[in-house]
């Protein structure tokens, strides 16, 4: 059966758990504290330790089917005995019979072993209160989702992020044009210039990251960035206890693709950015070579909070790092028709006063 390392607390024996607020470990029964450094040498003693081997030869139940089998794995809880069950790609959890957090250590040993962590800033209020935030100014949102509202599932997790470097050299060129317009006593007149524009030169990108997680949309973490890599730490597995972690199911050269894809379209948006003066820009052609390119392996925080209304399931995404917090809403249809009967009736009203002062000239 894979290992599991809890982190118990040396003065009352109780799970101790990483501080968001305090970044230190805290036991939350005697509220002693922790530094990380202090736990840096616990960690190199855990994996000299040898698990016990305890066989008994039992053959009670029917064998799981190899499919069924082959996306989750058991544990054994080391407080309480419970079993944990958790999929192939869960890298720390709780157990759901003593809630003591755990990390699955094989899921993040070897080449799965993660380089850096940005540790969570931001509690679990915190990640309420952005919700609360997100719903308010929100004219088109039923009045009784917003009442009724009750949030389903909320849960810190470790995101696994591939971040790539790389240094980019460019060629773009846009077809332009300038119009120029004028006019006599018989005539308006229009001139329009066409132009050949062409931009090259070289950008180094750094860390630019791609969900290593089926589970996570691209789209949806994309829109909860960016995150400051400033206060990413080398990684240790006492920043997961508390927390829930995945290790990733999208390898790196998968995500290759994704990270040429990004780092194409921040080339081309900043080169644009540069053509100036003109009244069209339109690219026609792109060429953009990569060199260096450097692979790393993160786990960033995200608060995901889960709530259901009239049957539908609402997903909500909130950087545990910066507090930035997106998510879809559903909208109140009566809501949206009386807002746009109101701005079609201002814009009649806009209208007809035009219509009529033009009719007074």
């Amino acid at each position: 059966m894979p290992e599991l390392l809890e982190y118990k607390c040396p003065a009352c024996g109780g799970a101790i758990n990483f501080d968001s607020n305090l970044q230190k470990m805290k036991c939350p029964f005697c509220d002693t504290e922790f530094d990380m450094e202090t736990l840096k040498a616990y960690d190199e003693g855990l994996k000299n330790d040898q698990p016990d081997e305890m066989v008994w030869e039992t053959s009670p139940g029917s064998q799981w089917d190899e499919n069924e089998a082959s996306g989750f794995n058991a544990y054994i809880c080391k407080s309480c005995g419970g079993e944990i069950v958790a999929d192939e790609n869960t890298a720390a959890t709780s157990c759901p019979f003593c809630n003591n957090p755990v990390v699955m250590m094989g899921k993040l040993s070897g080449i799965l072993r993660p380089d850096y962590v940005i540790p969570f800033k931001l509690d679990k209020k915190a990640a309420k209160e952005g919700l609360m935030k997100h719903l308010q100014g929100k004219r088109l949102l039923p009045k009784i989702f917003k009442d009724q509202n009750r949030i389903e599932e909320i849960k810190g997790i470790y995101i696994p992020f591939w971040l790539f470097n790389a240094d980019t050299d460019a060629n773009i060129r846009y077809r332009a044009t300038k119009v120029r317009t004028w006019s006599d006593s018989n005539y308006d007149y229009i001139q329009t210039s066409f132009f050949s524009v062409w931009r090259g030169g070289s950008l180094r990108f750094e860390r630019v990251p791609v969900d290593g997680s089926t589970k996570m949309p691209d789209d949806l973490m994309e829109s909860i960035e960016p995150y400051n890599f400033n206060e990413a730490v080398d990684f240790q597995t006492a920043y997961l206890a508390g927390y829930l972690a995945d290790k990733y199911d999208v390898n790196a050269d998968e995500s290759i693709a994704r990270a040429n894809e990004r780092i194409k379209h921040s080339t081309e948006q900043i080169f644009a950015s540069t053509v100036h003066g003109y009244s069209t820009v339109i690219p026609e052609s792109s060429n953009i070579r990569f060199r260096n390119g450097l692979v790393r392996y993160a786990l960033y925080p995200v608060w995901l909070l889960n709530t259901v209304w009239n049957n539908k399931k609402y997903t909500f995404a909130m950087n545990g790092q910066t507090g930035k917090f997106v998510g879809d809403l559903p909208m109140d249809k009566a809501a949206y028709w009386k807002w746009f009967g109101g701005l079609t009736a201002v814009f009649g009203a806009i209208t007809y006063l035009v219509a009529f002062f033009l009719n007074l000239l």
